[in-house]
């Protein structure tokens, strides 16, 4: 198993990429949400990841306290990231956990270092955060607790709804700081949520936590995410997600289509071939050109779902504004953005 670049004492590395054995601890434990997942315990030798240039994230600098996740969803395009260390970006990015078990420490020395000036991290934008393994390492607290001792700026990007455990210090944080809290739901469909996010909380449980966050005074948005090409794209579905946020009180949405790029690729087309595949085909000619959907379709969706948000009364909206939907609803006529296309709507 390769782990370089995560270790905290070269010495013990060497010059190779093999990690030494006393240098990480394996952890098992029989209980029914860790049964099958094994946790690579491992003392970081850095926690803020600078974004590549050619990225297309908003942000500059992320924070992850883990590598692989718990949720197991067949698209997480992060699944590549697991060949790096050997494993398997399959059943392996799934159940072969690497938590760093010092990242509240190492961010606190981050942040004190003169060479920081204080710019905004994101967190939750590669695996997330508050997947299963944060119920036991509890690494979160410590790290929102550095960035709030510090008033650094950051966002949080979950689907999980652990993050109502630091609620007090999220309201702390935004006293000091700006804080952006999304949660990700892509659909509502309970069947297509069961086969393609099957170690999530389910959509309703997500937008609870949307409920909440918002009616404690955090503004939370929702990225609509994954879109999925014939499987959750219908005009009604489109609808009964989006009003579903709506309800939530989510402060603005927006939609991302499906995008598979190498390791999630194979994993989610596995999958698709077991479960729909009479749509094998029509996905190997939408991505045929690459990892993306075809502009014009990322467009429309992008459109529908932003007709729908104005219909439904969400953003873009103030922080810590929660929208909710009137009754009886009353469409409101929305303008493409410049030049006739649509307007993306913010994230965070």
């Amino acid at each position: 198993m390769r782990w370089d670049n995560l270790t905290e004492n070269t010495a013990k590395a060497g010059n190779g990429a093999l990690f030494a054995a006393d240098a990480v601890t394996t952890r098992t434990f029989d209980t029914p949400e860790f049964r099958g997942i094994t946790f690579h315990e491992i003392r970081a030798r850095s926690i803020v990841n600078r974004v590549p240039g050619a990225s297309r994230m908003p942000f500059e600098w992320t924070v992850n306290p883990y590598r692989g996740c718990s949720h197991a969803c067949v698209y997480c395009f992060a699944r590549k990231t697991h060949s790096y260390l050997d494993l398997d970006t399959g059943l392996g990015f799934d159940s072969q956990i690497v938590v760093k078990i010092n990242a509240g420490e190492l961010l606190n020395r981050h942040l004190d270092s003169r060479q920081w000036h204080g710019a905004h991290i994101a967190m939750g934008t590669n695996v997330d955060c508050y997947q299963r393994a944060e119920g036991r390492y509890r690494l979160m607290p410590g790290i929102i607790t550095a960035l709030r001792d510090h008033a650094n700026p950051f966002s949080i990007l979950t689907k999980g709804t652990l993050i109502l455990r630091d609620l007090e210090l999220l309201r702390q944080s935004a006293e000091v700081t700006e804080v952006g809290i999304s949660v990700s739901v892509g659909f509502t469909d309970p069947g297509l949520w069961r086969t393609v996010e099957p170690g999530t909380p389910s959509p309703e449980r997500r937008l609870d936590v949307v409920r909440t966050l918002t009616d404690n005074g955090i503004g939370c948005g929702v990225l609509m995410a994954p879109v999925i090409p014939f499987l959750s794209d219908g005009p009604d579905q489109l609808r009964t997600t989006v009003r579903a946020i709506a309800a939530a009180g989510a402060t603005s949405v927006t939609p991302l289509v499906l995008h598979l790029r190498p390791g999630a690729r194979e994993w989610f087309m596995q999958w698709l071939g077991e479960h729909h595949p009479h749509l094998v085909r029509r996905y190997e000619r939408m991505y045929a050109d690459g990892a993306y959907a075809p502009t014009w379709y990322q467009r429309r969706i992008t459109r529908r779902v932003h007709e729908l948000a104005a219909e439904f009364g969400i953003g873009p909206a103030h922080r810590g504004e929660p929208r909710r939907v009137s009754a009886p609803e009353v469409p409101v006529p929305q303008p493409d953005g410049p030049a006739g296309g649509p307007t993306q709507l913010t994230l965070l």
